[in-house]
């Protein structure tokens, strides 16, 4: 499991979860964290392509 949490652990994350949010929030927020991750994953590689391609052009 990620960051050391073990299956006790991940369930307490999810009550917890389930307590501040509410049942009908939470595949909500799961959809924006998605889509956070994503664009900020492809931002990450638009970043780094220019740079890449610099190197390719001066070799």
């Amino acid at each position: 499991m990620p960051f050391n949490i073990g299956v006790t652990g991940f369930i307490l994350l999810a009550l917890i979860g389930l307590l501040l949010f509410g049942p009908s929030k939470l595949p909500q927020l799961g959809k924006a964290i998605g889509t956070t991750i994503r664009e900020f994953r492809t931002g990450t590689k638009e970043l780094m392509e220019p740079d890449e391609t610099k190197t390719e052009k001066k070799e």
